[in-house]
């Protein structure tokens, strides 16, 4: 165990996760990586930390399980020490359809896998962190989307309401523990560049869309993760219960 900051990153062995997890690293934190069944991809991220001199582990878990996620965290206390920031980032998309077309079962796992998961993780992080407990604090930042203001009609009505639930669990959440030491935050990112389009069944939806966007173009993995990295420093003590939107002006 070391005396390190440690973040803990959900999804983190693809795009937006694995951006912040490699940033995370290079700013000196302990990282765990947590990633669902790409032990290929998680891996990679691990190597390449490694490789710039960072300290991490991979920790395969499905948030969206109890008992998973009640393992995760004890193996990040065993082989990390005291955790200093969560990363809610996990998620899932089905492929593109109107509401009319939707099944209970697909509904269902989109909220259990993008809401569920975001308060198991959450209730985990809150038990270390707040001075209620005999923690020392810490930071919680949850990855939302621009789908939770414009509700995403006729492609993902059901993501876009998962995403308005985590902007409801961010603010009440940021409320009940700002006295104890916790501040929670949100970015809402727009069109980035992930595998994530690949998943609704347009890998080039943001090519399809980007002259909608002011700033014409789709976001970086990156840009994102740097909005996360801010949230969770100090440089923004004061900001809790906040959104930042990275969508590129929409």
């Amino acid at each position: 165990m070391n005396s390190q900051k440690v973040a803990l990153i959900t999804g983190a062995g693809r795009g937006i996760g694995a951006a912040t997890a490699r940033l995370f690293a290079s700013k000196g934190y302990a990282v765990c990586i947590n990633y669902k069944s790409n032990f290929q991809s998680a891996n990679q991220v691990a190597d390449t930390i490694i490789s710039e001199g960072g300290h991490c582990i991979t920790v395969q878990a499905d948030v969206s399980c109890e008992d998973d996620v009640i393992r995760m965290f004890s193996t990040v206390d065993k082989e990390l020490g005291t955790l200093s920031v969560l990363v809610n980032n996990a998620g899932i998309l089905k492929t593109q359809s109107r509401l009319e077309d939707m099944t209970a079962d697909r509904i269902n796992l989109i909220l259990v896998n993008n809401v569920t998961s975001y308060f198991l993780c959450c209730r985990q992080a809150v038990k270390r962190m707040s001075t209620r407990h005999g923690g020392i604090g810490g930071a919680i930042v949850n990855v939302s989307s621009g789908a939770s203001r414009t509700g995403s009609p006729n492609e993902y009505i059901d993501y876009a309401a998962s995403k308005g639930a985590i902007d409801t669990l961010t603010k009440g959440l940021s409320l009940e523990v700002a006295a104890e030491g916790i501040r929670v935050n949100c970015v809402r990112p727009g069109l980035i560049h992930t595998d994530m389009h690949a998943d609704g069944g347009e890998p080039d939806r943001i090519a399809r869309l980007k002259s909608k966007i002011p700033l014409q173009r789709g976001g970086q993995p990156i840009e994102v993760a740097e909005a996360i990295y801010w949230l969770a420093s100090e440089k923004s003590s004061f900001s809790t219960g906040n959104f930042l939107d990275l969508a590129g002006g929409l």
